[in-house]
Parts: C-alpha cells; structure tokens; sequence
C-alpha cells in the first residue's frame, strides 16, 4: 500500500506539470485547429531562461520564475506573428501551420546549439529548495515534486476562472466555437489568438521552469511534450479539462509502469496509449468528433 500511495504521488506531481503544457496545445486547437508542434520549443526555451536568470543575473526564484515564464510568453507570440498569421493570411491548408510549427520546433532547438555562450552542453539548476522531503508516515514526498503540484494546481485554477468568469476567456469560448461567427460579433479574433499564444506560452515557461529544475536543461528537453501531446489527445484536443484529466492518467500510468513493470516501458506505453485512443477514440475522453485531428 505505501508504495502505491508513493507511486500515486509520484504520477500527481509529474501529471501536473504535463497539464501546463497540454493546456496550451488545446487552446491553440480549440481555435486553429492544428496541433502546435512548436509548443517543445518554448518550453525548452522557458528552461533555460529560468537558469539564465537564476545563475547569470542571480534573481530570486520567485522572480526568475516570473520573467521566464513571461519571456516564453512573448517568444510564443513571435512565433505567432511571424511563422502562423502569414499563413492565415493566405488562408493556407492546416497542412502548412503543422509543418511550420515542425520547422519552427527545429529551427529554435538548433539556434541554441549554435549560440557559443550555450551550446548543447547539459546544464543543472542551482539548490533552490531543500531537499530533504516531507513525510507523511512511510510515504516521503519531494519538496519540488510539492512545488510542482502546487504551481501547477494553482496556475490550472487561474486558468479556469479566466476563461469561464472573464470577458476574453468569454471571447476565447466563442471564438473556439466559430471564429468567423465571433468575428461577425465584432470580436477581434486576432487578439484573441494572440492571447491564447501568449497564455499557452506562459505555462510553457512555468512548466520548462519546473522541468528544468527536476532534470536537467539542454536543447531537447522540448521532447518532453510528445508526453503532453499524447495527453492533450488522450484527454481530447480542444478541450481544457480533458487535457487536464488526461496529463494527470498520463502522469500516474507512466509512474506505475516504472514502479511495477520497468522504466524502460515508460515512454512503450504512453505511445500504445496514443495509438489506442486514436484507434478506439480519436475524440478522447472528453475532446468533440471533428474531421481533423492534425
């Protein structure tokens, strides 16, 4: 029972964080219709901001916490303005946003390998928090694994009530409805992207952040959300609580597997999960039937 309880933590802790960054693949699908492949990109980009922060300009934690989660957000816009609304513009096929969130992923993972101050050498977050953990009986919870739950919990709840008590988080529903609709309204669907990016950004930096300090920081920790990806799938893309729900499954599967099975099943099964749902479900949980799922 103890170490059930323990590997139930465990999954808890590492779904929440899957949450951060799964919500911000729904948002960008609830409105674009496409998957945000670049989302990794940011992420990794999120993480190395909080080190830079934390080591180069030695700012408190709270603080390098803060800038790199809103510097993410701004790199999320850019990409955005530069890479997407072209395409928009010429109403391109959603086949063309894929491929460009692919090139853009790409392009931000080598940028960093070809700055000279960074390059690919592997990099760890100072001691920010004391490492000997809770206990609760026989059961011993991490200090950042609580942190992570915590921030994450916290962060998701924000979420919920800006977009169910707010008039942009209003003007996000409606414009995920129907954007043409919305615009008609007069909504200014081109903000309303702008903010999704920018929010889906934001988590991005928080959970690099997080990432980066449980792990290690390097140019393809954005590989992590081929972990979120398959839960916003799992979950059903366009929906926030189903990305949710299915970051936190994910999360707690893949610690059991380790726990019980091996860890070298770990990735194994999250992929056969993706294949299962998409065979069985391609809606996921709670995600609506739509005629692309790209």
């Amino acid at each position: 029972m103890t170490q059930f309880l323990q590997q139930l933590i465990n999954g808890l802790s590492i779904g929440s964080v899957y949450a951060l960054m799964a919500v911000g693949y729904s948002l960008v699908y609830s409105i674009m219709k496409f998957s945000n492949f670049a989302h990794g990109g940011v992420i990794m980009f999120g993480a190395y901001f909080g080190y830079f922060f934390l080591t180069k300009y030695n700012l408190p934690f709270a603080l390098a916490f803060l800038f790199a989660a809103l510097c993410t957000a701004i790199v999320a816009v850019i990409i955005e303005r530069t890479a997407y609304k072209p395409l928009r513009d010429r109403k391109a096929p959603f086949l063309y946003f894929i491929i460009c969130a692919m090139g853009a992923s790409i392009f931000m993972e080598n940028i960093i390998i070809a700055i000279p101050s960074i390059g690919p050498t592997f990099r760890t977050y100072p001691p920010v928090l004391d490492k000997t953990p809770f206990t609760l009986g026989s059961i011993s919870i991490g200090r950042l694994d609580a942190l992570m739950f915590v921030i994450s919990a916290i962060c998701l709840l924000l979420l919920v009530y800006l977009i169910d008590h707010t008039k942009i988080g209003k003007a996000i529903q409606a414009t995920s409805y129907n954007i043409k609709a919305s615009a008609l309204m007069g909504i200014n669907t081109d903000f309303i992207i702008i903010a999704i990016f920018a929010l889906g950004g934001f988590f991005a930096g928080i959970a690099g952040v997080l990432f980066g300090m449980k792990y290690t920081v390097y140019p393809q920790i954005g590989v992590i959300t081929n972990k979120s990806f398959i839960a916003a799938v799992f979950g059903g893309l366009g929906s926030l609580p189903g990305a949710v729900i299915g970051s936190v499954l994910l999360g707690i599967i893949e610690t059991f597997t380790s726990g019980y099975i091996s860890s070298q099943y770990r990735d194994l099964i999250a992929f056969v999960l993706l294949i299962g749902v998409l065979v069985v479900k391609p809606s996921g949980l709670m995600g609506k039937t739509t005629e692309d799922k790209a």
